[in-house]
C-alpha cells in the first residue's frame, strides 16, 4: 500500500483568502474579503488573526482582527473555517498581511498578503517602471465649477423668460353643438 501523501501534513495551520496579489485600494473604505482557516492536525487548535500593514519594511500598523467578537477562536481537528468580513484602512501603497498565529506555540502558523495600491485614472498596472497616472483631481476641480455655472445660468435664463399665455380658439367648423335634452 503506498503511503499516503497530505499537502498540509505537519503544518500548525493554513490561512487563505479571495483577495488577489494586489487591489486598487482608497484609504477608509472597507475592504470585504472571505478568509479561509484549516487546522491540518489531529487535535483542536485555537488561532488569532493578525493583519500587519507595512511599506518598505516598515510596520506601519499591526492590529488583531476579531472572530465573533473574540481575538482567539478554535478550528475542529482536519477542519476549516470561513470567515467573511471587510477590513479598512488609512493607508494605501502599501502590504498588506494577514498573519495565523496557534495559540500553544505562538507561532505565526501561515500568512496570506496583497499590495493595496492607490487607483490612479486611467488605470496603470503596478509595478511597470515610468508607469504614473494622469491626476484626474486636478482637471476635475476646474470642470466641476464651470459646469455648475453652466447649469445655474440655464435655470436662471429659463426662470427669467416671460411666458404668455396662449389661447386655442377652435373654428366654427370644430365646435360642436351637444343634442338637446341630455
Amino acid at each position: 500500500m503506498p503511503p499516503q501523501i497530505t499537502v498540509m501534513a505537519g503544518k500548525l495551520g493554513d490561512i487563505f483568502w479571495d483577495l488577489p496579489p494586489w487591489i486598487a485600494y482608497i484609504p477608509n473604505f472597507d475592504l470585504g474579503c472571505s478568509i479561509y482557516v484549516a487546522n491540518p492536525s489531529d487535535e483542536e487548535k485555537e488561532y488569532a488573526l493578525m493583519a500587519r500593514l507595512s511599506r518598505d519594511a516598515t510596520v506601519i500598523s499591526e492590529e488583531a482582527l476579531p472572530v465573533f467578537g473574540y481575538t482567539w477562536f478554535k478550528v475542529a481537528p482536519e477542519d476549516f473555517i470561513r470567515l467573511h468580513g471587510a477590513l479598512r484602512f488609512n493607508e494605501s501603497n502599501a502590504e498588506l498581511a494577514v498573519l495565523l498565529v496557534e495559540k500553544d506555540t505562538e507561532e505565526i502558523a501561515d500568512s496570506v498578503s496583497t499590495r493595496l495600491v492607490t487607483p490612479t485614472l486611467p488605470p496603470t498596472w503596478p509595478g511597470i517602471p515610468g508607469a504614473s497616472g494622469f491626476d484626474w483631481s486636478s482637471l476635475l476641480g476646474m470642470i466641476m465649477p464651470i459646469m455648475a455655472m453652466g447649469i445655474m445660468g440655464i435655470a436662471i435664463v429659463s426662470a427669467a423668460k416671460p411666458r404668455g399665455k396662449r389661447e386655442v380658439i377652435p373654428s366654427a367648423e370644430e365646435r360642436k353643438m351637444l343634442p338637446s335634452g341630455r
